[in-house]
């Protein structure tokens, strides 16, 4: 999971070359920094004892959904590519599939 995430942001950074700065220093920089938090939350849990995972992992999900809806405008405003953006949005939904998968696999532990 943290593999996958971390690819997506190399990614991410990656296109950041080929962003114009207007867009590059507003809904890029937004997009680029709710990715690192992603990564942030996914290390966390990862590393953190089954009862503190929960919250962690649903503060991962909901910036993932605000990752979602931001990559959704950039194509909208026409900042980056169909290509780019339909691959990126297909391993962001794996990794929301990932998220909700192990969301319910700790839920299904609880007492």
């Amino acid at each position: 999971m943290v593999h996958r995430v971390s690819e997506f942001y190399r990614q991410i950074y990656f296109l950041s070359g080929r962003i114009d700065k207007r867009n590059k220093f507003g809904i890029w920089l937004k997009i680029e920094n709710s990715c690192l938090e992603t990564l942030r939350l996914i290390i966390k849990a990862s590393l953190t004892g089954k009862i503190s995972k929960l919250p962690l992992l649903d503060s991962a999900r909901t910036e993932i959904e605000v990752l979602k809806r931001l990559l959704t405008i950039t194509h909208e405003i026409k900042v980056i590519q169909i290509k780019n953006y339909l691959q990126l949005e297909s391993d962001l939904q794996e990794i929301s599939k990932m998220t909700n998968g192990w969301i319910k696999y700790l839920a299904q532990k609880e007492p």
